[in-house]
């Protein structure tokens, strides 16, 4: 049974439901460590203070908030914990929006969210009405130190919490220079074709990280001295736009591709 790493409650109107908030998501990413080249033995960090010219472990260190030049305010656990902010124990809502107003581009993480004992019934009411309505809820919540911005929604029997990035962290677009080149409508009703040719529904469970896969292959290689040939690049060079649309709808037909 995980472990929820955040109580408090939604709240909407004059509505307060108690929560309980886990973690969505987890890395299957392989982990690599340091190691020293000369032996490869993993070597111990440690920190190194110019003023005393001495060593010392995690343990021996602060937070300090720069006020001025080297000139520091030191916070603890403590103070973090008195940040005079609501949001610190309540996913605030601060209205109800439909779901495709909201670009995905503004996602980045995913919270679970189940109610206590008390708030099952209002945590049940939120979620169907959610449901009825087509609607999320945008919330604001405070943990890891900062205050998340949020999109509440339906998911299955619980209510799921997407973290959003604010407008201020999305990097600016206006740099970059979209293409002009026009296509012709002959290409477009192609190209349309082709998309149609390849539409299928989506179902996570088809889709794996096979690039950890290839590399757990890389390593056992590496273990039994057999090389490993790169895969070639694709070519990028289209010759004739038309005639690739066209063998890429009949290969599409034939089999449809899953990544």
């Amino acid at each position: 049974m995980p472990r929820a790493f955040w109580k408090g409650v939604i709240s909407f109107g004059l509505v307060a439901i108690p929560v309980k908030m886990y973690v969505g998501t987890e890395s299957k990413t392989l982990s690599f460590h340091l190691l020293h080249k000369k032996c490869l033995t993993r070597p111990k960090q440690v920190l190194h203070c110019e003023t005393d010219d001495e060593y010392f472990s995690i343990k021996d260190t602060v937070r300090g908030y720069e006020v001025a030049k080297e000139q520091y305010v030191v916070l603890n656990d403590s103070d973090f914990e008195k940040v005079p902010i609501r949001t610190s124990h309540a996913i605030d809502i601060l209205g109800f929006v439909e779901a495709k107003e909201i670009d995905p581009i503004y996602y980045f993480g995913i919270h679970y969210l189940e109610p206590e004992e008390l708030g099952a019934k209002p945590f049940r009411l939120l979620r169907e009405a959610l449901e009825k309505t087509g609607r999320v809820g945008v919330a604001k919540v405070s943990f890891q130190r900062r205050e998340h911005l949020g999109c509440l929604r339906p998911l299955e029997d619980i209510l799921v919490l997407h973290t959003m990035h604010y407008a201020t962290e999305l990097l600016s677009r206006k740099e970059l220079f979209p293409s002009k080149t026009r296509v012709t409508e002959a290409e477009l009703d192609m190209a349309v074709s082709l998309v149609k040719a390849m539409a299928k529904s989506f179902t996570p469970e088809e889709y794996k990280d096979e690039y950890q896969e290839a590399l757990k292959k890389v390593i056992e290689a590496k273990v039994t001295g057999e090389k490993i040939v790169a895969p070639a690049a694709p070519k990028a060079e289209i010759v004739d736009l038309m005639a690739t649309l066209r063998a890429s709808i009949e290969a599409a037909k034939k089999e449809p591709a899953i990544r």
